[in-house]
C-alpha cells in the first residue's frame, strides 16, 4: 500500500517528518517497508495484513496516527467523527436527478448511491493531481476518472462514473448476470459472465462488473457531458468470487474483498462530487442513496478493559487511558462494560481484539519478557505416546512428516471424500469459512488433510524429486453439529506416496509404488497406533480411481479410505 506523505499531511497534521512518521505507523503494526522520495513528496511503502482494509486508505492511516499524536482528522475541513460527513461548504445546485437505481440482489448489494453531475467538460486532470496519483502508483487518463482513483486513495471507498447518456433509459439496476450475457470492460477485453456474477446494468445490458471493472461502452471520454457517479457496497464473498472467475484483479476489487466501510459512502460521494464541480464544472445533483440492507453495528463486552489488557499482555494502562485509545480508534464506549465496533472496523469481534488495539499503542516494546504460570504444561496429551510411536514407524519406512497450513481454497468444496463423522453435508453451511484469510484466496478451514499432502506432493515434483512418500498428523475442520459458536475439530491421520521404493546404496527406484505399498504403510501405522485389526474392503471413494480404492475399517467402524487419486485429480 503506497502512501503519499503530502497527502497524509493533508489530513492530519502529524508534526512529523516522513521517517518519523515511518517509524509511527511501524510501531503500532503498520510496517513500513520504505519511504521512497517522488518530486517534492515521500511515499510509504506500508505492509498491511488482510484483517486490516481501513488502513488501504490514508484516511485509515491517519486515523492510526490520531491515536499517538492527538491530532484531529479531517477532509477539507469535516471532522472525521461527523455523522455522515455532510460537506455544507459544497453548494450544490438544485438539479434533481430522477429516481434511476434499483438493487434486485439485496443480499450482494447492501448500499448504493449515484449522483448525476450535468454539464461537466472533460479534459487533462491539473498538475498537483497528477503528481498525487503518480507517487501511489496511478497513471493520470482525465479529470473525472483521476477524480475517482483519487478519492479511493484517500478515503478508501471504490467509485465509478459512467457516461449517463450512454446508459439506456438512463437507469441503474444491480442484478446478477443472465446466461450468455458478456460485457466489454474498460481495457477492452470481452468477458463472459455467468449466474452468480453481480453486474451494475442499464435498462438493458452489463455496465460495469459490480466492484471490479466497469464497462467500455458506458465509460467516461472527452464526449461525455454528463456523469453518473456510482458508490456502492457490495458483499465481498461475491467480488471476491466474481474477480477470481475472471481473472480480473484490480484496486477496486482489492478493497471490496477485504471489506470496505458502508457508512463512509456518502462523505466519499460527496468528496468525490466536490472534486468533479472544481475540476470539470457542471451542476450536481441530489444523492440517490438506495440502502436495503442496513449497517448493524458491533458490540463487545469486557467488564473491565484495563484487567483484561493486565492478564493478557502484562501492561499496565488505566482504564481512562484504555478508553482513550480505543475512542481515538473510533471504537467508542455504549454503556459501561460494552465497546461498540466502527463500521470500518470488521475484526473487532471479541474482548481480546479490543486488548490487542490498545496494546498496540501501548507498545508492544513495552511487554516484558516473562514465562506465563504453567499448570501442566509440557505434560504428554493421553494421545502423543501413540502418535509418536506412528511417527518413528513411518519414519522408519521411508516417510517424511508434512505439516500443512490449516486454510485451503474454495475450489477444494466437494472434491475429496472426507473422513466419516468430520463433515455433516445436511448442513447448509458444511464447512467452516474464515471472515479474513491469512492467506490470499484460503478462505476455508480444512476438512480433509489431502489439499495439503498433494501440494506438497507437486511442490517436490516441480522440484524434480518424484519418489516421495509423506504423511501427517493434524487437524481438520468442520460446522459443529451441536451449533456452537466453535467449530468441529478431529485429528485425522494421512498418507501421500509416488514414484518408486528408494532402497539404500541404490541409485535408482527398486520399483514402482503401488497400492499394496500404502496399505502396509496403513496397516504399520495403525498397528503402532494399538489398531492391528484393520479391515480393508472394495468401495467408490469420490477421490479415488473405481477399482483401485478401498475403505478401511476399525473395529466394524469405516474410519478411512485408500488408493489411487483420480485421473482428473492427479493431472492438476
Amino acid at each position: 500500500m503506497n502512501i503519499s506523505y503530502n497527502l497524509l499531511k493533508e489530513l492530519i497534521e502529524p508534526d512529523l517528518s516522513a521517517e518519523e512518521t515511518a517509524m509511527a505507523l511501524t510501531r503500532v503494526g503498520l510496517a513500513v517497508e520504505g519511504i521512497h522520495p517522488h518530486g517534492d513528496d515521500f511515499v510509504l511503502d506500508i505492509d498491511l495484513t488482510s484483517n486490516r482494509p481501513d488502513c488501504l486508505s490514508h484516511f485509515g492511516v491517519a486515523r492510526e496516527l490520531r491515536v499517538s499524536t492527538g491530532k484531529p482528522v479531517s477532509v477539507k475541513g469535516q471532522n472525521s467523527d461527523a455523522p455522515a460527513a455532510d460537506i455544507d461548504a459544497i453548494p450544490f445546485p438544485a438539479v434533481l436527478a430522477p429516481e434511476v437505481v434499483r438493487i434486485e440482489n439485496p443480499e450482494l448489494c447492501h448500499r448504493f448511491t449515484a449522483r448525476i453531475v450535468k454539464g461537466v467538460k472533460i479534459g487533462p486532470s491539473p498538475q498537483w493531481l497528477v503528481d498525487r496519483l503518480e507517487a501511489i502508483g496511478e497513471r493520470s487518463i482525465n479529470n473525472v476518472a483521476d477524480i475517482t482513483n483519487y478519492v479511493m486513495h484517500e478515503l478508501g471507498q471504490p467509485m465509478h462514473a459512467f457516461d449517463l447518456d450512454k446508459l439506456a433509459e438512463n437507469k441503474i439496476v444491480v442484478r446478477t448476470a443472465k446466461p450468455g450475457e458478456t460485457i466489454k470492460t474498460l481495457e477492452e477485453v470481452e468477458r463472459k459472465l455467468d449466474e452468480t456474477m453481480l453486474v451494475v446494468c442499464d435498462a438493458e445490458k452489463p455496465a460495469a462488473v459490480a466492484g471490479v471493472m466497469g464497462g467500455f461502452n458506458s465509460g467516461i471520454t472527452e464526449q461525455t457531458t454528463n456523469v453518473l457517479l456510482e458508490v456502492a457496497f457490495f458483499k465481498r464473498e461475491s467480488i471476491r468470487q466474481t474477480s477470481r472467475k475472471l481473472g480480473l484483479a484490480t484496486e477496486a476489487s482489492y478493497r471490496f474483498e477485504r471489506g470496505v466501510d458502508i457508512e463512509n459512502i456518502k462523505r466519499a460521494s460527496d468528496r468525490a462530487t466536490q472534486l468533479i464541480i472544481e475540476l470539470a464544472g457542471g451542476e450536481a445533483g441530489d444523492l440517490i442513496d438506495v440502502y436495503p440492507t442496513r449497517y448493524q453495528p458491533g458490540f463487545v463486552t469486557s467488564s473491565d478493559i484495563s484487567s483484561a489488557v493486565k492478564r493478557l499482555t502484562g501492561l499496565d494502562v488505566p482504564t481512562e487511558e484504555c478508553n482513550r485509545i480505543l475512542a481515538s480508534l473510533g471504537i467508542t464506549v455504549a454503556e459501561e462494560g460494552t465497546y461498540v465496533s466502527p463500521s470500518w472496523r470488521h475484526d473487532i469481534a471479541i474482548e481480546e481484539d479490543l486488548v490487542e488495539e490498545i496494546a498496540r499503542h501501548a507498545g508492544y516494546e513495552n511487554i516484558l519478557d516473562e514465562l506465563p504460570p504453567a499448570y501442566g504444561a509440557g505434560d504428554y496429551q493421553p494421545a502423543e505416546p501413540q502418535k509418536m510411536q506412528v511417527r518413528r514407524t513411518l519414519a522408519d519406512q521411508g516417510f517424511d512428516e508434512a505439516i500443512a497450513y490449516s486454510f485451503i481454497d474454495t475450489k477444494h468444496d466437494g472434491t475429496f471424500e472426507t473422513v466419516p463423522g468430520v463433515v455433516n453435508y445436511s448442513f447448509e453451511e458444511p464447512y467452516v469459512t474464515l471472515r479474513d484469510s491469512v492467506i490470499e484466496g484460503a478462505v476455508r478451514m480444512r476438512p480433509t488433510l489431502l489439499p495439503g499432502l498433494l501440494d506438497a506432493i507437486r511442490l517436490n515434483m516441480n522440484q524434480q524429486r518424484r519418489d516421495v512418500k509423506l504423511f501427517e498428523i493434524g487437524k481438520a475442520f468442520a460446522s459443529d453439529p451441536d451449533d456452537r459458536p466453535l467449530p468441529n475439530e478431529r485429528e485425522l491421520f494421512a498418507i501421500a506416496m509416488t514414484g518408486g521404493e528408494i532402497a539404500e546404496d541404490r541409485a535408482m527406484t527398486v520399483r514402482d509404488l503401488d497400492f499394496y505399498d500404502a496399505k502396509g504403510a496403513v496397516e504399520a501405522a495403525l498397528d503402532a497406533a494399538g489398531h492391528g485389526n484393520a479391515v480393508f474392503a472394495a468401495a467408490d471413494v469420490k477421490h479415488l480411481r473405481h477399482g483401485q480404492a478401498a475403505s478401511i475399517s476399525v473395529n466394524g467402524r469405516v474410519v478411512g479410505s485408500l488408493g489411487r487419486l483420480n485421473e482428473e485429480i492427479a493431472a492438476d
